[in-house]
């Protein structure tokens, strides 16, 4: 039986303590809402925090605004995201994701800011602490190897969050908040690619919100690949959001989750597809060029070759259903679902 090791737990009742107590913490706290990602990793040895601040009691966290811009507190637990039919209907890409993330009672636990700062996932990290010394540790975590590429500089472990690249796709933003002021930057610029240091958040920062623009007659969809029809990770998969005049995208973004250390956008594909109706010769060239743009390592499960070509079937897929295809039987052979609207 994995245990939890020993730590102090603090529960705030504002962000405003939170983010005092985080301040004044050694510079291992750790903030935790669900759990789901968190607690798993301290059982294996991968985060060892002396002092972990709650936040599932910080009730401005659980609220969702409305308006031209949809701010939605990061301690918003997943299914809440799934049964909001107002969010649902504004931004389907969105709903899609959430509803594909684990399994019912983890996202009764999880939170939107949870999987938005979910730690990136390796073969060769995710795994007991035993397993982790037998081959010397590796570069995330106690060693100095990645050894999924050895001569490498950099970890290459892999973001697996399924709500990021659809967020980075509808150009949201976070509200960050520390003991020090408040700020703001897109989803694309919380991440880089680098599977140890994979947030830009500050470690005295708390995700507070995501902010996300709501657009009449926007379009979003969101696709992914993983071995079972349920609580598995990304292996590969695409949000794709797009807008329209008459037959014509307006505007198209792109976005790759889970083929890299960070959620990538493919600003070929997007450019191919702006301006141009989604024909079958359009949306072909852009699953080519989105397929450029991954570059996934052998690090997660399936082959890494299978993983990247199956980047063009998602896209695909994904800019059909933008069409106005009926994809229910593509998205059956992928996903194992429907994910009827």
């Amino acid at each position: 039986m994995m245990r939890l090791p020993r730590f102090r737990y603090l529960s705030p009742r504002t962000v405003e303590e939170a983010a005092a107590w985080l301040a004044e913490s050694s510079g291992d706290a750790m903030l935790v809402a669900g759990g789901t990602d968190l607690v798993p990793n301290m059982k294996r040895g991968q985060q060892q925090p002396s002092t972990l601040i709650g936040l599932r009691g910080v009730a401005s966290l659980a609220e969702i605004g409305a308006g031209e811009e949809v701010a939605i507190g990061a301690g918003v637990t997943l299914t809440r995201l799934v049964h909001d039919a107002a969010l649902r209907a504004a931004m389907p890409g969105l709903w899609q994701a959430a509803a594909q993330i684990a399994t019912p009672h983890l996202r009764n636990m999880g939170t939107l800011g949870g999987n938005l700062c979910l730690d990136t996932r390796c073969t060769y990290y995710d795994q007991t602490y035993e397993w982790r010394k037998s081959i010397n540790f590796c570069m995330k975590k106690d060693g100095e190897t990645c050894w999924v590429a050895t001569s490498s500089p950099r970890c290459l472990a892999v973001s697996s969050t399924d709500t990021a690249p659809v967020l980075q796709a509808l150009g949201a933003r976070v509200r960050l908040v520390s003991a020090s002021g408040v700020r703001e930057l897109p989803v694309a610029d919380l991440y880089a690619n680098d599977g140890m240091r994979y947030l830009t958040r500050r470690p005295d920062e708390i995700l507070t919100s995501v902010i996300v623009p709501t657009r009449a007659g926007q379009r979003s969809t969101y696709w992914k690949v993983r071995r079972r029809g349920s609580f598995d990770f990304p292996v590969a998969a695409v949000a794709a959001v797009a807008s329209f005049d008459g037959d014509r995208v307006a505007h198209a973004r792109i976005v790759l989750g889970a083929v890299a250390s960070r959620p990538m956008a493919s600003p070929k594909a997007e450019a191919l597809v702006d301006g141009q109706p989604l024909t079958d010769e359009v949306i072909a060239a852009a699953a080519d060029a989105a397929y450029e743009v991954a570059k996934p390592m052998d690090n997660t499960d399936f082959e890494l070759v299978w993983r990247k070509k199956m980047v063009r079937s998602l896209v695909t897929s994904a800019l059909r259903e933008l069409r106005g295809d009926d994809t229910r039987a593509a998205r059956l052979r992928l996903q194992r679902s429907t994910l009827v609207m």
